[in-house]
């Protein structure tokens, strides 16, 4: 299915909790009708009080609060806190709150993993930053390095019907039948700006891979130069092969990864691609300053996207995720230029010679963390072809 792209937005980029938590706490504190977040992490640290208050100050001056939070991502959220925020009127719902956590199970493994915000259906949020402070960032260096960004204009008609599903959906799970009702948002549908977008949800019905084939079109279109940052990148058969494909034809193609080790499944599993990638004529830099969660990419300085996808097999088979793809110059060269700061001064690059001379044991453990991986995705059902070996293709 094709992607709609709506003209007339304003997009503009927020970088790291710096700048994401000021713009939307001044957004629901100007807030006159409906607030609808979701998030995957609510931490009750000083960030996340901070939103926590102003939903709850939105919610007694009779703004509609609605908060949707992972059940797994957001499992240790202080019951005196829901308690506080149900008894100002901020109806809050956990996405799966029964989740084992070592179950394999497919249902269990879906996740909510999108951040997003829209108040008052005017103004919208959506990138990879979770309610939690930049400085709540123990054993490493903070802050973490990510994006969001705020959008008004048409596209936001997009945003509202998402989260306005995702909301029913949860009421009907959990059987909240008196919550359904929402009162109807004054959709702003004028022109904001000159930039063209569209909003990409990834679920599992009809959207299952929509975010991934937003990618691949636009790697396939790519002329000049492929942008990619991710925080845990483990791209499936098909998306190695368009960026091998790429390279191929001119292409240049950039990856800036992860360079601290936070999950050390994917972490190790990733590093099984460098070797391919490198003989491909792919550049890979590692960022080391911070734990890194970024998941943006811009290609050909025209396009760009931010959201909540890592490029991973929980990302793009299992959680529910959301992106904003940007067609725009100025928005993309923006975005460009601040990932070439981050590689330039707080990232290495990656040698072929380095990787081919690693040890045993490292060798060993990305073999593993690989292996691992395959065996997770077969036990859930999904990716068996996608996630084959690299060393198979």
């Amino acid at each position: 299915m094709m992607t709609e792209y709506f003209a007339g937005n304003h997009v503009q980029l927020l970088y790291n909790g710096a700048g994401y938590f000021p713009a939307l706490l001044a957004a629901i504190n100007g807030a006159n009708h409906s607030v609808h977040l979701e998030a995957y992490i609510f931490e009750p640290d000083r960030t996340g009080l901070d939103v926590a208050n102003a939903l709850m100050d939105a919610a007694r001056r009779g703004v509609s609060v609605n908060l949707v939070i992972d059940g797994f991502g957001a499992r240790s959220f202080p019951a005196d806190l829901l308690q506080d925020m149900l008894g100002t009127g901020v109806r809050v719902l956990f996405f799966r709150p029964e989740l084992s956590r070592y179950s394999l199970h497919r249902h269990r493994l879906r996740r909510l993993h999108r951040k997003l915000a829209l108040i008052d259906a005017r103004i919208g949020f959506v990138g990879g930053i979770n309610i939690i402070d930049d400085y709540n960032t123990p054993n490493h260096i903070p802050p973490r390095y990510d994006y969001a960004v705020q959008v008004e204009g048409p596209v936001l008609g997009m945003l509202y019907a998402a989260v306005r599903h995702m909301w029913w959906q949860t009421c009907w799970s959990q059987f909240r039948y008196h919550w359904l009702a929402l009162p109807r948002a004054p959709l702003t549908v004028a022109a904001h700006g000159s930039m063209a977008a569209a909003f990409v949800v990834r679920d599992n019905v009809r959207n299952r891979k929509a975010i991934e084939q937003e990618y691949l079109a636009a790697i396939d279109a790519a002329r000049e130069e492929i942008v990619i940052a991710c925080a845990y990148f483990l791209p499936g058969m098909q998306f190695r092969q368009r960026l091998i494909a790429a390279a191929a034809r001119g292409v240049r193609v950039v990856l800036l990864l992860q360079g601290r080790v936070e999950y050390w499944l994917l972490h190790y599993a990733s590093r099984t691609l460098y070797a391919r990638f490198l003989e491909a004529g792919i550049e890979i830099f590692e960022f080391n300053k911070s734990f890194m969660h970024a998941k943006v990419a811009v290609i050909d300085g025209e396009w760009a996207t931010v959201g909540s996808s890592n490029i991973d097999p929980f990302s793009l088979l299992l959680a529910r995720e959301a992106n904003l793809m940007v067609r725009n110059n100025r928005f993309a060269l923006e975005l460009r230029a601040d990932l070439e700061r981050a590689m330039r001064d707080e990232s290495h690059v990656v040698q072929l010679s380095a990787v081919r001379q690693r040890s045993v044991l490292s060798k060993f453990m990305a073999w593993f963390s690989y292996a691992l991986v395959r065996v997770m995705m077969g036990i859930a059902g999904y990716g068996k072809r996608e996630y084959k070996s690299a060393a198979d293709e």
